[in-house]
């Protein structure tokens, strides 16, 4: 089958938004006399807020008694992070693939487990918002990952068919909705999933630098 879109995670994968949010909540934690616990944030990867059962502010709050002004701590929490991934640029070889991609006519998407309001924002800020032909979101279906909802309606509205396209994931959750939606899947790891367990992709890279679409094309056909 012929490789005809190429449909990207967003978090963790076109930028790393998931190293600042990790460390603003270490932060957070430790001003409260609290570790902020690793499996909290290797639960949280890749998921949308409904898959996830207890979320950091809720743990902060039972481990302080409940004594927190939730709302303001959040707010506080939600500037610091803000102004860390502004800073933030997209991952290396990102832009370079979609810029050829899209040269190429191949059908470019976005399948995020974040929600239109956070997604659609930072494309537009990183300038790279119109190389895709569709963004899908968590508003757009009724299970984040790893469910394939995302997955299976990005297929759809790109209009090709799942054995067509390639999807690119950095963490074991979206790896697993992409495998489930009939996807070949490429691993590509930040520095808070480099060490978590993606074999289940189809292959890896440690970044997308460098990576063209004839390179693709050869782990795709193989």
């Amino acid at each position: 089958m012929p490789l005809d879109a190429l449909i990207f995670d967003f978090d963790g994968l076109i930028i790393d938004t998931e190293t600042p949010e990790v460390l603003v909540w270490r932060e957070v934690f430790r001003e409260y006399g609290q570790d902020y616990p690793d499996e909290i944030w290797m639960n949280a990867v890749g998921r949308g807020a409904e898959q996830t059962k207890e979320s950091p502010l809720q743990l902060l709050n039972k481990l302080t008694e409940g004594k927190l002004d939730l709302e303001e701590v959040d707010r506080a929490r939600q500037r610091r992070l803000y102004n860390m991934i502004a800073a933030e640029p997209t991952r290396r070889g990102v832009v370079s693939l979609i810029k050829e991609a899209k040269s190429a006519g191949l059908r470019l998407g976005v399948a995020s487990s974040s929600k239109h309001a956070w997604v659609d924002g930072h494309l537009q800020r990183l300038g790279i918002a119109h190389y895709f032909d569709q963004v899908l979101c968590a508003d757009d279906a009724p299970r984040s990952k790893p469910f394939p909802d995302i997955y299976l309606r990005a297929v759809s509205q790109l209009k090709v068919g799942t054995a067509e396209v390639i999807a690119f994931e950095d963490s074991p959750t979206g790896i697993e909705a992409a495998k489930a939606a009939g996807l070949f899947v490429i691993a590509v790891p930040n520095s808070m999933t480099a060490n978590m367990d993606l074999t289940k992709a189809d292959a890896r890279f440690e970044s997308l630098d460098g990576v063209g679409i004839g390179r693709l094309a050869e782990i795709f056909h193989y």
